[in-house]
């Protein structure tokens, strides 16, 4: 006996057992294919037109329907049993002399548990109940399941209190196996159903204006974009080291160098940092250049787009996050950022060295690690006063030259850069510029990250000579948005955890 044979438990036993019974009755447990006709959802949705009544509508159309046996209840002869789909739960109701003694009493009966995959040809009736239900009279078998699934089971107690037991609400197990998640837990689909939406509204919008979906390397030989600790591989073949990309920004503007007005990509993207609930090492961003345009379009083009995306999931510009309703209706407040820490600290960092930011710092109790330069000090103190205050969508505006080595120059305002980041929920949802189009400042910006990279700021930027290169062909003013896919669905979908708009969330082994 093997080991795997030794650890299984008296269910996993029976439910193998039961296959073998269904192999002898010459029954393939695990069939190639079965046409289905309809869903529960569309069965529910055109109950009108499906519904066979002997005087009005005799010759009604028969459903054929699949999906897991999720409850039976077997009286003798007939039985009832709710059906789950992709779409949802329908009763069904079957019966020995309809669907055949063989069908019913040995293995319907017998050999079916909760769990396996049933498909059913049948009309659509009402019960007693008013209940909507499809009559059985055909019963195939689909698939068999050879470990149990969670079945939350309910209990009164005395004092009419509803206890749940055996509800598979583990989270790290919920993770671990979202397969199982998403049997047990249909809202759990909910959210991942919102976050393909929210995905295709974003995407109707780009396409709609004429930008150009694409495809950049995930593989780089230069890691840029962003700041970032990258992952790092290995290529055989050329014995050379790849680096997992942290952002596709500088490729993106490489196509809009050769000539796209317009470009856009839904990337997964990869950066070496911790986890948290906000945080996993591999996630989802939308990034998006357009020519001849600037942060001032580009603000306006993000709020525009979000409250679309609110409106579509939720028939409404608000939607309730934890404790608080955000509203996305158009124009959000847009705040400098001096302005926004000035306003939380009282200390205005506008125009201060690096020598005054320290002191400050120590004066808000901000820990600093000694290799931080101007632009991270000020990125510490507004994570630490500013950002978790800003439930509702909120652009900072107007970062510090030292904090954006890719951004264009404000076009007023000394030591600035025409930068935004969308605040929501207390979290950066999106990050955009008016981007920066000059090679020699641009060489001269990446410089000063080397530098920084050499005094112990392991995030700071690397030099893509070739993307340096690309510029001096000649770039047109262009604005250009990172939008976090990830945290936005959080958000849109009410999700307390990033790992909870993940279908495979990063997990350390079991």
């Amino acid at each position: 006996m093997s080991e795997q044979e030794l650890s299984l438990s008296e269910q996993e036993e029976i439910r193998r057992e039961k296959l073998e019974q269904l192999h002898e009755l010459g029954v393939n447990p695990y069939p190639y294919s079965f046409d289905v006709t309809h869903t529960s959802k569309q069965i529910l949705a055109n109950e009108k037109e499906l519904l066979r009544d002997e005087e009005t509508n005799p010759d009604s159309e028969s459903v054929v329907i699949a999906g897991r046996v999720m409850s039976r209840r077997i009286m003798g002869k007939a039985a009832f049993f709710n059906l789950q789909d992709s779409e949802g739960t329908i009763q069904v109701y079957i019966r020995r002399d309809d669907v055949g003694v063989e069908q019913y009493n040995t293995i319907f009966k017998k050999l079916v548990d909760i769990g396996d995959f049933v498909g059913i040809k049948g009309f659509v009736f009402k019960t007693r109940t008013e209940e909507t239900t499809v009559h059985a009279e055909e019963f195939h078998f689909l698939s068999k399941t050879i470990r149990p699934i969670p079945t939350p089971k309910e209990e009164k107690t005395e004092d009419g209190e509803t206890i749940i037991h055996d509800a598979f609400t583990d989270k790290e197990q919920r993770y671990r196996m979202r397969y199982v998640d998403l049997i047990v837990n249909p809202e759990v689909r909910k959210t991942f159903q919102q976050r393909t939406q929210m995905v295709q509204v974003m995407r109707e919008m780009m396409n709609a204006r004429g930008y150009l979906e694409v495809e950049t390397p995930i593989l780089q030989p230069v890691y840029g974009g962003a700041a970032a600790k990258p992952f790092v591989t290995h290529h055989n073949a050329l014995d050379m080291d790849l680096y997992l990309r942290i952002a596709n920004e500088l490729y993106l503007k490489r196509l809009i160098v050769g000539g796209y007005d317009g470009v856009y990509e839904f990337s997964k993207d990869f950066r070496n940092e911790g986890l948290s609930r906000f945080h996993n090492p591999e996630f989802t961003q939308v990034e998006l250049y357009v020519a001849y345009k600037d942060y001032n379009w580009m603000m306006e083009f993000t709020e525009n787009m979000l409250e679309k995306i609110a409106l579509e999931l939720h028939g409404s510009t608000k939607v309730q996050v934890g404790e608080n309703e955000i509203d996305f209706k158009t124009p959000w407040p847009r705040i400098p950022l001096f302005e926004a820490i000035e306003n939380e600290t009282g200390k205005d960092l506008y125009g201060k060295d690096l020598k005054e930011l320290r002191a400050i710092a120590k004066e808000l109790h901000v820990e600093i690690d000694k290799s931080f330069g101007a632009g991270k000090i000020i990125d510490e103190i507004f994570g630490e006063f500013v950002e978790g205050k800003l439930i509702q969508p909120t652009f900072i505006t107007d970062y510090p030259l030292e904090m954006s080595p890719l951004t264009k120059k404000h076009r007023s305002k000394e030591g600035l850069v025409e930068r935004f980041e969308a605040i929501c929920n207390g979290k950066e949802i999106a990050n955009a510029y008016t981007e920066l189009n000059d090679p020699i400042d641009q060489r001269e910006r990446l410089e000063e990250q080397a530098k920084l990279r050499a005094e112990g700021d392991d995030e700071a930027m690397t030099i893509d000579e070739d993307f340096i290169r690309a510029l001096e062909y000649g770039m047109p003013p262009t604005a250009g948005i990172g939008i976090g896919i990830d945290r936005l669905a959080m958000i849109m979908t009410n999700s307390d955890s990033i790992r909870d708009v993940l279908f495979f969330p990063q997990m350390k082994p079991e």
